[in-house]
């Protein structure tokens, strides 16, 4: 079955604006889209209800892929646009579906008033169960937000796209994280961002105010580090400019701040196979409810 670019669908802001990124970035991929819209089935006392009987429902639910696809075809004449109706579970069968995917896109919705965004249930148990990249967009996110502003200051999808943002842990490096990372900012043409933060060990604590050279040291050393991973990559991939930045504090926080001028955040989810509840991680977790440009996460073992 040939790859594509597979999108959550539920008729909300937050997918359309998920379908809306995914053709985007199928023109860039290649590869056709797929829009996935899983139906659950009424509960027999509600189906027995008037207003919403079990024939109405599935009536909406094919209704939004359908009109969603129509809109894509449109505004994206040269991507191919597929649509599916499921029924089940969404968070079970949208976990399925990415496992032939591309990469999967699903939606997220502001928090009003509160400076992040919200990750429903499905979606944080779909990033927590497939080993596919899943990226999250949030809702209200147009082409022009991943671009460069105009000369005139007026923000533009004609212009050069922003930067990609990958934040990476050196002591833990992934080469699937980093090569998704690198491979959309050669799509894109434009820098990869890497982002490294890290905190001194607990017993530098009380020298580290006192003695400015002990930090230096330690920044040279973390500074150093974050090059030595970053080297091979820069070889493979001579055509992307890689621009480092290391910095004490938090990785989550130097993210999200980042993540205000990108076109994408790259972050990584350790696959931990366990019968415990699916692990995201903090910091990925952090990113996904506040960067404001839409983040992927790539799972590696």
């Amino acid at each position: 079955m040939p790859r594509t670019v597979t999108v959550g669908l539920d008729g909300s802001p937050e997918s359309r604006a998920a379908a809306e990124w995914a053709a985007r970035e199928a023109q860039l991929l290649g590869l056709p889209v797929r829009l996935v819209h899983v139906w659950e089935p009424v509960p027999e006392p509600l189906a027995l209800a008037q207003l919403l009987g079990a024939q109405t429902h599935r009536h909406w639910s094919e209704r939004v892929p359908r009109e969603t696809a129509e809109g894509l075809r449109l505004r994206h004449p040269g991507v191919e646009v597929t649509t599916e109706l499921l029924s089940g579970t969404p968070a079970e069968l949208l976990a399925k579906v990415a496992e032939d995917a591309e990469l999967l896109a699903l939606g997220s919705r502001a928090l009003g008033g509160v400076g992040g965004f919200l990750i429903g249930s499905v979606g944080l148990s779909v990033v927590a169960r497939t080993e596919r990249p899943v990226v999250l967009v949030r809702a209200g996110e147009q082409a022009a937000d991943e671009h460069e502003m105009d000369p005139a200051g007026i923000p533009s999808a004609a212009t050069a796209f922003r930067p990609v943002v990958l934040g990476l842990d050196t002591s833990h490096p992934n080469g699937e994280v980093i090569e998704f990372a690198v491979e959309a900012a050669r799509r894109r043409g434009v820098p990869l961002r890497v982002v490294h933060g890290w905190c001194p060990p607990a017993h530098y604590g009380y020298a580290m105010p006192v003695d400015a050279g002990l930090y230096g040291s330690l920044a040279a050393s973390q500074a150093s580090d974050l090059t030595d991973v970053l080297r091979p990559w820069r070889q493979t991939y001579p055509d992307v400019e890689v621009v480092e930045r290391s910095r004490s504090g938090s990785a989550a926080g130097l993210l999200v701040e980042a993540a205000r001028e990108a076109s994408l955040v790259v972050v990584g989810r350790r696959v931990r196979r366990t019968p415990l509840c699916p692990y995201i991680g903090h910091v990925t977790h952090a990113v996904l409810h506040h960067a404001a440009a839409p983040v992927a996460v790539v799972a590696h073992g």
